[in-house]
């Protein structure tokens, strides 16, 4: 049988399947892998003195995991360089944030060479090549070098850049082209693909051929659109479960019959955390009447800390929620909960059913999967409502949320009163909506769909 090999920049295949975090893409592979026979491969978050290759090699809840270490140099260059402060914040159309530094593309392009060769021997001749996001994009034309004939594909999690933002990229052009030596590029949605095929049609000279094939440097590549989504009945065990329930149970009671909104994201500038402060703090402008009846719990791990753009960004969060609960808190009232720390899936699960309100407001995002999640977590019989940015590509499929702009405060504070005071019959029919696109649109029908395609000649 044809193994499928996952490749991503960090194994996060977690050894308990319930203690998922706020991120989707550990839990999404790892339901992939648990149907196909395979292994999971990438950096292990380790390093040491001097680079070696060496292997460890491990099981993780049913899902074979081969990690390897990388130097320190790799790591500020590879990873904190060229993946966290060029490509992520371009990707993002953030150019005012992106670092354009030599030394971070010659780390970058001399990982994925490691990589290439740490994997290699590993490969069978009849293994499936899956290799996910923007920290690998060169490391199908390293593998290609080597001599692996291999059906190769590549998966991109994060927004894909317009053509006049890519092209501020030093060496763009030698990026790009590095991805015809993969078989297939996949794409969250057709908005990201199209910007993609437009760089190829006016940078490359190259054209759209039939059969969403791209051609150009000589070669073509096909291209798709496959939307991520979740382990759906994953997510609804966790949020059943005994822990799952607790956490409901103790949510509610600390509401104290106040509506709860919420909003889980990891501490990035993408995801429009300090907007969405902005928008909650004019909501309680225009809506005296409703202090005291409502609080946002905003759930945000840290990530990414060593680098500067993101420690800043947490000192200007922590005092927008503090100026924002010294205005209007009252002495038994705090109009803002911030949590900077992790929560299992199945607490999240619980968390998201007892919220009145999904706050999903990013600026730009590949797709967001606590959209969906927060829609499987929600009691069909009371369900809550989800606003949902239109700049994240889960609005392509979710046109029953409340569609804002997260730029605006105005819009971001009508669209939750709007929810707050929706009848219980309008929510219940945008619940299921939503929920059905939920259940169409999984990660077992985004695995199964991008595979197919990859095995296609």
């Amino acid at each position: 049988m044809t193994r499928l090999i996952v490749v991503s920049n960090r194994v996060s295949a977690p050894r308990d399947p319930a203690a998922g975090s706020a991120g989707g893409l550990a839990m999404a592979l790892s339901a992939a892998l648990r149907k196909y026979e395979g292994l999971w491969f990438g950096w292990s978050g380790e390093t040491v003195e001097h680079f070696t290759g060496e292997l460890n090699m491990e099981d993780r809840a049913g899902v074979a995991v081969a990690t390897v270490d990388l130097e320190p140099q790799d790591v500020d260059e590879y990873y904190n360089g060229y993946a966290n402060k060029t490509l992520w914040p371009l990707f993002h159309h953030r150019v005012d944030l992106t670092a354009y530094e030599r030394s971070y593309g010659e780390g970058y392009e001399r990982t994925n060479r490691r990589f290439a060769e740490v994997l290699q021997p590993l490969l069978r001749p009849d293994d499936v090549i899956w290799i996910h996001d923007y920290h690998m994009i060169p490391m199908a034309r390293d593998l290609r070098r080597l001599g692996v004939k291999n059906r190769i594909g590549f998966f991109l999690h994060t927004p894909w850049p317009a053509r006049q933002l890519l092209v501020t990229l030093p060496h763009h052009r030698r990026l790009v082209e590095s991805m015809f030596d993969f078989d297939l590029l996949g794409f969250q949605t057709r908005e990201w693909m199209e910007l993609f095929q437009r760089y190829v049609e006016v940078e490359a000279r190259g054209r759209i051929g039939e059969g969403g094939r791209v051609e150009a440097f000589g070669r073509s590549v096909k291209v798709g659109v496959f939307p991520i989504g979740i382990d759906v009945d994953g997510f609804l065990a966790a949020r059943d479960s005994l822990l799952g329930q607790r956490t409901y149970d103790r949510m509610a009671a600390s509401a104290a019959f106040r509506s709860m909104i919420v909003g889980v994201d990891r501490l990035d500038y993408s995801k429009g955390l300090e907007q969405r402060l902005l928008g909650y703090e004019q909501f309680l402008e225009d809506n005296p009447a409703m202090r005291g009846e409502v609080f946002l719990l905003q759930v945000t791990p840290i990530s990414r800390d060593e680098v500067d753009a993101y420690q800043d960004m947490r000192v200007r969060l922590e005092a927008l929620a503090g100026r924002i609960n010294g205005a209007y808190a009252d002495m038994d009232w705090q109009p803002i909960r911030y949590l900077n720390r992790t929560y299992r899936r199945d607490q999240l699960a619980g968390i998201y059913r007892a919220a009145r309100v999904g706050l999903v407001t990013p600026l730009r995002d590949g797709m967001n999967l606590v959209a969906k999640e927060y829609v499987a977590a929600q009691d069909p019989d009371d369900p809550g409502v989800l606003i949902l940015s239109r700049f994240a590509g889960a609005a392509e499929q979710m046109g029953e949320a409340l569609l804002v702009n997260p730029f605006s405060r105005e819009e971001l504070s009508e669209a939750i009163h709007k929810a707050l005071t929706m009848p219980l019959a309008e929510r219940i029919r945008k619940w299921k909506a939503l929920m059905q696109v939920v259940r169409d649109t999984d990660v077992g029908r985004w695995r199964d769909d991008y595979v197919r395609a990859l095995m296609e000649r």
